[in-house]
């Protein structure tokens, strides 16, 4: 079995190259068309789980927790009145900025799926033509730019007793 990224012959049944170190368990299942759909995908390096399809419960969720978060902190400052609970403002802030980040990419994706135009079909279907009638030729994209080739560009030819 040889390695996708470098070439090196392994051993059948290694899960790793010996020469570069990358992963070759699925290889023989790939060759063989075993493999429908990998349960993670490579970015960058390293493996990640696919995204989940975001809903709009998902960002309306997280806003929601962040606000908890700044009421529990607006009660905590009143009741114990130390400094710590200031601190519980970063989780508060940052899950409603992230509430309004998924509800923006929520909102621009559909955008996006709306404005793409829906897919072509052809209604008109062009007559059969009898094989003795003639096309017109098909006009080339070269021939515009071919057809100064026969001229002769006008050349200035240097008078030496003029100078």
């Amino acid at each position: 079995m040889f390695c996708p990224k470098c070439a090196t012959q392994n051993l059948d049944g290694a899960h790793f190259c010996r020469s570069c170190g990358a992963n070759i368990s699925l290889v023989p299942q790939a060759l063989t068309g075993q493999i429908t759909q990998p349960p993670m995908t490579e970015v960058g390096g390293s493996y990640r789980r696919r995204r989940r399809e975001l809903t709009l419960e998902q960002p309306v969720q997280n806003f929601f927790i962040g606000m908890a978060f700044v009421i529990i902190s607006i009660v905590l400052s009143r009741t114990i009145g130390q400094v710590w609970w200031f601190w519980m403002l970063i989780p508060a802030f940052s899950l409603m900025a992230k509430g309004v980040a998924q509800y923006i990419r929520l909102k621009e994706h559909e955008k996006r799926t709306s404005l793409a135009p829906p897919p072509v079909t052809r209604t008109f279907v062009e007559p059969p033509r009898p094989p003795e009638e003639l096309r017109s030729p098909v006009t080339s994209v070269t021939e515009g730019t071919t057809r100064h080739l026969g001229v002769e560009a006008p050349t200035r030819h240097m008078d030496p007793e003029r100078q």
